[in-house]
């Protein structure tokens, strides 16, 4: 993982973040699941816990510091429930976004233009993959059944007026063996065709709740909620009575 991560650092990577992340990472990996992209926020003021986005084979993961740097929430989405990639380049950084199959919006800003146009291509690869389904089994060969040449007849040299006439017992002999093998392999069946077995799609795992009670959620999260809504203000996805009414709402809580 070592040599992967100095591909990172090649792209504007927080060395301290690429190193803090990855640490995390051991624990948080599934089997067979591998590291594609890490994208590290770069804010023009000096940003001593950047958010960061990593991106696997098997999902989407956000991963934002908090406590001063001593903690830090991991939320993962899998590829199964994402149904769309985005980016947007600003004149600092860039943003890259994904929206669910339950129509919710995820984004990270101020993403440098060169990781931000990475985290896309491979986002969009990973969908790719994910449209083209599991493989179909290989069918098994056929057996395949060959009709035997007829047996060739050497022609009958010339005799001379003095040998005797040969008897037609052996060819008659040899026609009827002929005629008995082309016979046998006209009335064999044809081979009937081979099962083809397809491996059924796994199923889709259950979206996540859309909404969760904002009574359980800190201040911390609850001031987070509120920044989502305002981005989806921005991008033109909701409308200013839906986000006065989400605003009200959380505002009650803080």
């Amino acid at each position: 993982m070592k040599e992967h991560i100095k591909n990172f650092l090649n792209e504007e990577q927080d060395p301290k973040a690429i190193e803090k992340i990855t640490s995390k990472l051991s624990d948080l990996l599934m089997k067979n699941e591998e590291v594609g992209y890490i994208g590290v926020q770069k804010k023009p003021a000096i940003t001593v816990f950047p958010d960061s986005i990593v991106l696997t084979n098997k999902r989407i993961i956000m991963c934002k510091p908090k406590n001063l740097g001593l903690s830090m929430d991991f939320t993962d989405y899998p590829w199964s429930l994402i149904s769309g990639a985005f980016v947007k380049e600003n004149i600092l950084g860039s943003e890259f976004s994904f929206t669910t199959n339950t129509d919710i919006t995820v984004s990270i800003d101020y993403i440098p233009k060169t990781q931000a146009r990475k985290i896309y291509t491979f986002a969009k690869e990973q969908l790719e993959l994910l449209k083209e389904g599991p493989a179909v089994a290989a069918t098994p060969a056929q057996p395949v059944f060959e009709e035997p040449a007829p047996v060739a007849q050497p022609e009958p040299e010339p005799v001379a007026a003095v040998a005797e006439e040969p008897q037609p017992v052996e060819e008659e002999i040899e026609e009827m063996e002929t005629e008995e093998v082309n016979d046998f392999a006209e009335i064999m069946p044809a081979a009937p065709p081979a099962p083809v077995y397809t491996e059924a799609p796994a199923p889709a795992p259950q979206a996540p709740a859309a909404k969760e009670g904002l009574a359980a959620l800190s201040k911390e999260e609850l001031f987070d909620k509120l920044q989502n809504y305002k981005k989806l203000l921005d991008n033109g996805l909701i409308l200013q009575g839906e986000y006065d009414a989400f605003k009200k709402e959380i505002l009650a809580y803080l």
